[in-house]
Parts: structure tokens; sequence; C-alpha cells
């Protein structure tokens, strides 16, 4: 698990060009939205988005309730990662 977070956050860095950002500034379990963690926006998670969907395959619903929850932490998106991956 430790090197699929450590690939979300290479990811996260590189789709959003957080040029003075490095893997070890993202805490696992900070917010990725909002105050306390890296402050990304709505078009972040597009953009975010776009780049997981490329790089793992993953069909992602805008309206799906659980989006929130997934993109949450780099945690809940390396579990939710791995949970697809696998069952694919």
């Amino acid at each position: 698990m430790d090197a699929m977070k450590l690939e979300i956050k290479r990811l996260i860095i590189e789709a959003l060009d957080l040029e003075d950002t490095t893997p070890a500034d993202i805490s696992d379990d900070a917010p990725l939205f909002g105050d306390g963690g890296l402050g990304l926006d709505s078009i972040d998670a597009l953009e975010l988005g776009i780049a997981l969907r490329k790089k793992y395959q993953l069909q992602l619903e805008a309206s799906d309730a659980g989006n929130r929850e997934h993109f949450r932490s780099v945690s809940n998106l390396a579990r939710f990662v791995q949970s697809h991956v696998q069952a694919a």
C-alpha cells in the first residue's frame, strides 16, 4: 500500500503541476481539498480524475456520491485505486 500511496502522490504532483511539492510534502491522511491539506479545488479534482482514468483505467462518474470520500486523502485514493486495480 505504501508503494501505491507514493505513486498517487507522484501522480498528483505531475497531473497538477505542483512544481515545488515533493511526495514527502503530502501527508497520507491530510485532506486534499479545502483547508488543512493541499488546498486543491474543483478544477484540480477534474484534472486528477482524468489522470487517474488514464493511468489506472478507472471509471469515475461525476454523480457517484462516494467520490468525495475517495478523493478525501491520499490514503483513501490509494485504497480506492487498489480495489479497482485488483478487481480488474
